[in-house]
Order: C-alpha cells, then structure tokens, then sequence
C-alpha cells in the first residue's frame, strides 16, 4: 500500500484545525504514570527504498495458497474467487464499503446490501437476513444472545462438542458476566449422541446449537435435532458451511430457527485468517430481534424503486439502551463479494462446486487411508473435510515434511483437543486436482517412516 508521510506543517495544519498546541496534548488523559517516558525502541529511520526491501524480506518468510498446495480447513477455506468478484468489488463506489449510519447512505450500497440478504436468504431457506456480522464466531454468539432474548430464558444453553472450539470459546467469552450455563456434549464418533442431546435440552434451555457439516466435517441429524429443541420451545441455531448448501438441505429445510455461517468461502481470499464475514438469516418471527441492520425495498415519493434502510438496532442511535447487540460495524465489503459470487455461480454452479469438493474429498480420504500409517477416525458422511489418524504419531514432523515438498496437508487437531495428538483434519475443495491429490499421498507415503506403504 502506498504510504505518504505527514510533513510538520502538516502536522501543525491538523493541529491547528482541532485546537491543540501539539501530539502530547492529545494524550493528556492518560495519567502520567502510564505514559512512556523514553523513545520507542525502533531500528534507524530507513529511505523508501530500503523500506520497500525490508518489507519485501519479512513477507516473502510467509507462505501462502499462492506457494503450496492447501488441504487446509477448519473454518478458512482454499476455494476459487471468479475474477468477477475482485473487479467488481474494487470499484472506487464499493472498495471502502461500511455499514452505514444513516438511512440516507448512497443507493448503491444499499441495493448491494439487499441483493445480498435476497442471495442469502435463497441460499438458506430462511425468511429474512440481515446485512452481515464480523464472522462466523461472532455470528453465532449473537444467534445464541438473540434466542435468549426470544425465548425469554437466559439460564441454560445447550452446545454440540461438536461445534468449532473455537466458536464454543467466543460463546463462553460472551456469557462470561451473563451468568448463562454453557452445556457442551461429548462427541460420538465425529457427531453427538441424540439421546444424549434428549437428555440434556429442557425447558429453561434457550437454544439447542449445532454445526453441520461440524468441525470434523462430519453431517450432524439436523432434522431430528430440531424435533429436540421443539419439542421444550427451544430454539436450534445452526451453523453451516455456505458452499455445501448448493449439495445438501438448507438450515431452513431442517427446522432450523437461526442460521448462521462464516461466509468466507463466498468470494473471500483465506488472507492468512481475515478480516472474513459473519452471515446470519432466521425466520420473520425473530427479525425484530437480529442485529446489525436490515436494508428493505421501497418506493420513493416519485413512485422509483428505491432502498432503505428498513431496521437499524446499532447501538450508537439515539436508544442505545434498547439495542439489541453491541456489534457495531460490519464487514460490507465482504458481503458484497459474496453477492457477487453467489450472483455469478448461481444455483447450478454452487451445486457443481458441492459435488466437486464431495468427490474430490471423497477420493482423497480412500487413497490416504490406503496407507498402512493412516487410518479414518470417523466413519459418517462428510462434505469436504475428514480426520484421519496418524498412527505413528508424529502430525507435526508429517506436516513439517509436506510442508518442505509444498504442501498444507491439513490441520493438526491435538490444537485443540488433547486426545487428538495423533489426528489431522484434512480438507479438498473444488480446487484441487487429482494430480495434486496423488502428489499428496505419495509424500505421505515417502515421508520419514518405513512402516508407510501403498496397497496395490
């Protein structure tokens, strides 16, 4: 990115514009205790020249999708962005797209908003979505907050074990000063036990969460998951992977009430883990209830379509206090690229990019385990995603070695869960080949062990 410096009679213009003497001045508040009293500690001033050389050093150490071959998942995910969804994204009128304030924000941002609901709410099956959150984590914090707000319980939530670990973190993050007991279930080879889900969801539970495909990329029961959560007046808020609804049911063809994703895969480069984008739709009955913003369609006093925004629950307006959430911005450009990819795929090429990332996985998960040192932990229907099992035990040095011959071969799952050590998590989108795939396997194959061998 270009950067210009501030000259000192720049300096002096801004200063002089706000009505202060100096930098210090602006740090007045901060009790003097508290304040640095010495330079930083930063390397010699350097030229623009060997700043850019410097830079170019410290990044080339970084190693993306551009350099190997991913097989990474777990919520960030390698797909293809139509060059479509640059071009048009970075149009001068969108490029700093923000959630707006005000209702009068330009009409193209909000047509760009509300086309964006429509896809998502086709997408979904749901009756209505609002114009974005930060991310899939926060997305389902707020799904969860709002049923409490619905069901009017604030005692007891009820979480599959199967969630992302990482989504069950921000939960608990968020309910930490609510006081609401966060119930988390066992995982049963890759799903959960419904009798268990039976047993544990009662009439104080505010909401049933589940997440299918789930973390593992095992498919949850959905449907009878939902029976549960009906059955007390629960709600169910699901969390999905927006790229398996062109193969699967719809969160709204399950009984879903909420439904939440990472919209990522939608248009978004991986970018090293972010900024991404925080989808959320629900039925119509709990709209009033959703944050952020939802932009409707009008006419105005000439009788031209126009655009409005329909309900704003920011908590910046006037009634902060009646505010339904504390998000407070949200990632409009990044829902913009999911329309425009959602707009450009349409209904038949989300339906091929779902069945190539279900074949293509499904290929690789047989040639893998066809090694004598991997096995497949779980034996359920999975999208994209799988888990297998290093029974040497050596995930890291695995990675390490296909690292070095050019690959991100997957996702070391003792991360997160201590009797996992041995486990990877391996993803195969649409983009891979199946040269790329075989490649894989034949550096597993090759890795640094000799109990590794291919059947015939």
């Amino acid at each position: 990115m270009p950067y210009t410096f501030n000259t000192p009679d720049d300096q002096r213009e801004m200063l002089e514009s706000i009505g202060v003497s100096s930098i210090e001045e602006l740090f007045a508040q901060i009790p003097e205790d508290l304040q640095l009293d010495r330079p930083l500690d930063l390397p010699p001033a350097m030229g623009e020249l060997e700043l850019t050389q410097h830079m170019s050093r410290l990044a080339s150490r970084n190693d993306s999708t551009q350099d190997k071959v991913c097989f990474l998942g777990g919520g960030s995910y390698d797909h293809f962005v139509p060059a479509v969804v640059d071009s048009l994204a970075s149009r001068g009128e969108f490029y700093t797209s923000y959630t707006p304030y005000q209702p009068e924000v330009s009409q193209g941002n909000l047509q760009a908003m509300f086309e964006y609901q429509t896809l998502i709410c086709e997408l979904t099956g749901m009756d209505v979505s609002n114009a974005s959150l930060y991310d899939g984590g926060s997305a389902l914090a707020e799904a969860v907050i709002m049923s409490m707000s619905a069901t009017k319980r604030t005692k007891k939530v009820v979480v599959l074990g199967t969630v992302h670990p990482e989504y069950r973190s921000i939960l608990e993050t968020y309910f930490i000063a609510l006081g609401t007991e966060v119930v988390t279930l066992p995982i049963t080879e890759g799903t959960v036990d419904l009798a268990e889900v039976e047993e544990a969801v009662d009439d104080e539970t505010a909401c049933l969460v589940v997440q299918s495909p789930n973390f593992f990329g095992c498919l949850e029961d959905v449907q009878q998951l939902s029976e549960i959560a009906h059955q007390h007046k629960s709600l169910l808020v699901m969390s999905y992977d927006p790229i398996s609804l062109g193969l699967l049911k719809r969160p709204g063809d399950l009984g879903a009430d909420i439904a939440v994703a990472e919209g990522q895969s939608l248009g978004t480069p991986m970018s090293y883990g972010g900024p991404y984008l925080g989808i959320m739709s629900c039925k119509s009955s709990f709209m009033r209830r959703m944050p952020g913003r939802i932009v409707g369609e009008t006419v105005d006093r000439r009788g031209k379509q126009c655009w409005v925004l329909t309900l704003q629950t920011r908590e910046q307006h006037i009634r902060r206090e009646k505010a339904t959430s504390n998000i407070c911005t949200n990632q409009g450009l990044f829902a913009l690229r999911a329309s425009i990819y959602l707009a450009c795929m349409g209904p038949e090429g989300m339906q091929d990019v779902g069945k190539l990332c279900a074949q293509k996985s499904h290929y690789a998960m047989k040639e893998i385990t066809s090694l004598d040192r991997f096995e497949l932990v779980y034996d359920r229907p999975f999208f994209k995603e799988f888990v297998i099992r290093d029974k040497q035990n050596q995930v890291a040095e695995l990675l390490a070695e296909s690292s070095d011959s050019g690959f991100f071969a997957g996702v070391p799952l003792g991360t997160w869960f201590e009797d996992m050590q041995d486990c990877l998590l391996v993803t195969v989108t649409e983009k891979r080949t199946r040269q790329e795939i075989d490649a894989l396997v034949k550096t597993f194959a090759l890795s640094n062990t000799p109990a590794a061998t291919i059947h015939a």
